[in-house]
């Protein structure tokens, strides 16, 4: 079992850990972080668009956005006692059309190991 001092909160998508059980659910975990383009990098960027294919700079910054939001959601998850959080997604929204908020939340949860490893544990 994954001890609260030693290691981080496992992160899950899915709504149970398969081989672990609910012992106690805690409650909303979020991390946030709002982003923005440095000038330089929007007009190197916009310079891009020109000639189309994928944007690296905001590839970059997204990625970046995403880790410092899950980043953040693990500490608060921590925080609360959690070694696990459960049914983690992302979503964002533009701001003043220069900035994006990058929120990550799921649900902070104790598990602990089953005996019996077969069977998922499914959050009712």
């Amino acid at each position: 079992m994954r001890t609260m001092s030693s290691e981080k909160p496992m992160l899950i998508t899915a709504n149970y850990l398969s081989g672990y059980r609910i012992d106690k659910v805690l409650g909303l975990t979020y991390g946030i972080t709002v982003r923005s383009r440095g000038i330089g990098g929007n007009v190197v960027a916009r310079l891009r668009t020109i000639g189309g294919g994928e944007i690296h700079e905001y590839t970059a910054l997204a990625q970046q956005a995403r880790q410092e939001a899950l980043d953040r959601l693990t500490e608060h998850a921590t925080q609360l006692g959690a070694n696990a959080v459960i049914s983690v997604m992302f979503d964002s929204t533009e701001i003043a059309q220069s900035m994006t908020e990058i929120i990550a939340f799921g649900t902070a949860v104790v598990v602990s190991p089953l005996s019996d490893s077969r069977q998922p544990v499914r959050l009712s």
